[in-house]
C-alpha cells in the first residue's frame, strides 16, 4: 500500500481498507507502545518508529501486515517465526490471522535494546 502521498502515519492508517483498519491499528499501538520515548514517521512510503535511529517499520499489504526489524531481529527469532512468512527483511501477517503479540512485543524490545546499545557506544566512542 505504498503512496508517496501518505505524508503521516495518520493518513496512512486512514488510507487502509476499513475492513482491515481495526486489525492495523491494534498492530500499530501494539508496536509503537513497546518503544518508550519512541517517535513515529513515515520512512520509504511506510510507517515506522524511531529511538536512536530507526527501530522498526510496518505496513499494510493487500493480502497481509508486515513489520521489517532488521536482519539480527530475524535472526534472533528464527525458531519462533517458521509459521510465518519470512524473508530476511519482513515477517508477514496474514489478514483475518491473529497477531502473535508476544512474539511482536519481544522483537520491538529486542530492537530497541539494541539500538539503545549502539548509541551507548556512539556516546562512549565520541568521548
Amino acid at each position: 500500500m505504498k503512496d508517496t502521498k501518505l505524508l503521516t502515519v495518520d493518513a496512512y492508517i486512514k488510507a487502509i481498507p476499513a475492513a482491515n483498519r481495526k486489525a492495523f491499528e491494534e498492530f500499530h499501538q501494539l508496536i509503537i507502545a513497546n518503544i518508550p520515548g519512541g517517535e513515529s514517521c513515515m520512512s520509504y512510503g511506510m510507517p515506522a518508529v524511531k529511538l536512536h535511529g530507526i527501530v522498526v517499520y510496518y505496513a499494510h499489504w493487500e493480502k497481509h501486515m508486515a513489520i521489517y526489524p532488521m536482519p539480527s531481529a530475524l535472526k534472533e527469532f528464527a525458531s519462533q517465526t517458521t509459521a510465518l512468512v519470512t524473508s530476511k527483511s519482513t515477517i508477514q501477517f496474514p489478514h483475518g490471522s491473529k497477531l502473535p503479540k508476544k512474539l511482536i512485543k519481544d522483537i520491538v524490545k529486542f530492537r530497541v535494546a539494541e539500538n539503545m546499545l549502539k548509541a551507548e557506544m556512539k556516546k562512549k566512542k565520541s568521548k
